[in-house]
């Protein structure tokens, strides 16, 4: 039984861990690298910018939940 309430603790630290970054930086940038063309030993490479962006009711919504299965594994616990 102690073993389920520290997982749900974990979990919940991690989820309000995610939430709290998703709403501390919204928006990343991810790089990719494709080759164009290769003749020989010549090789043009092209570099591709993805910008991606994290909704803010996701990321809220993942430190409330964290921020609630650490008060479930606190009020479990006692």
């Amino acid at each position: 039984m102690g073993r389920s309430m520290n997982m749900l603790m974990i979990l919940g630290t991690l989820l309000a861990l995610l939430g709290v970054v998703g709403l501390a930086i919204p928006v990343f940038t991810t790089h990719q690298m494709t080759d164009v063309a290769k003749v020989g030993d010549l090789k043009v490479q092209t570099q591709e910018n993805t910008s991606h962006t994290v909704p803010p009711l996701v990321a809220g919504s993942a430190l409330i939940l964290g921020i609630v299965l650490i008060g479930g594994g606190f009020y479990r616990r006692s």
